[in-house]
C-alpha cells in the first residue's frame, strides 16, 4: 500500500534529483549575481539583455527579436526590459529600416560603458561561484551548452 502522504517520486533522497539541484544552484548563483550587479543599479535580466545587445550590436542595430533569441528570453519580457533600459538612456529603440513591424535597438555610449563596468563584476562573481569546480568547470560549461541547445 502506498503512503498517500509522501511524494510519489522515484528518488530515495531529494539530493539525487538533478532538477532540484539545478534549481538550488540556479537560485544561489542568481542571488550572487544580484549582489554583484547592485552597485550598477541593474537587474540580472537587464544586464543580460544589455550585454547581449552590446555583443550583437557591435556592427549596428539589432531587432528586439534577435536580442530575445540571443539571450534566450521571452520576447514580451524582453520588450518590457528594453523599455526600462531605454528610459534610463542605456539603449535606443527605433523603427527598423526594412521591417515596419520590427523595432531595432542599439546600446547608447552610456549603456556600453555601464555594461562594460558591470561585466567585470559579473565575471568575477562567476569565477568565485564556479571556482570550486576547478578543471571540471569546463565540463559543466559543455554540459550546460548541450542542454541550452544551439544558439538562436
Amino acid at each position: 500500500m502506498t503512503d498517500t502522504r509522501r511524494l510519489a517520486t522515484r528518488f530515495s533522497r531529494a539530493e539525487d534529483s538533478t532538477g532540484l539541484l539545478l534549481w538550488q544552484v540556479t537560485n544561489r548563483w542568481q542571488a550572487a549575481q544580484r549582489t554583484a550587479l547592485r552597485p550598477f543599479d541593474l537587474t540580472h535580466v537587464q544586464f543580460v539583455l544589455l550585454a547581449a545587445l552590446t555583443w550583437l550590436g557591435a556592427d549596428g542595430p539589432v531587432t528586439q527579436r534577435q536580442l530575445a533569441d540571443h539571450a534566450g528570453t521571452d520576447p514580451m519580457m524582453t520588450s518590457q526590459v528594453v523599455r526600462a533600459l531605454e528610459r534610463r538612456n542605456l539603449l535606443i529603440r527605433a523603427a527598423h529600416h526594412t521591417d515596419r513591424r520590427a523595432r531595432s535597438v542599439s546600446a547608447t555610449d552610456e549603456g556600453v560603458a555601464l555594461v562594460n563596468r558591470a561585466v567585470v563584476a559579473v565575471e568575477a562573481c562567476d569565477e568565485s561561484f564556479f571556482g570550486p569546480l576547478g578543471h571540471s568547470r569546463a565540463g559543466l560549461t559543455r554540459s550546460l551548452a548541450a542542454l541550452a541547445g544551439p544558439p538562436a
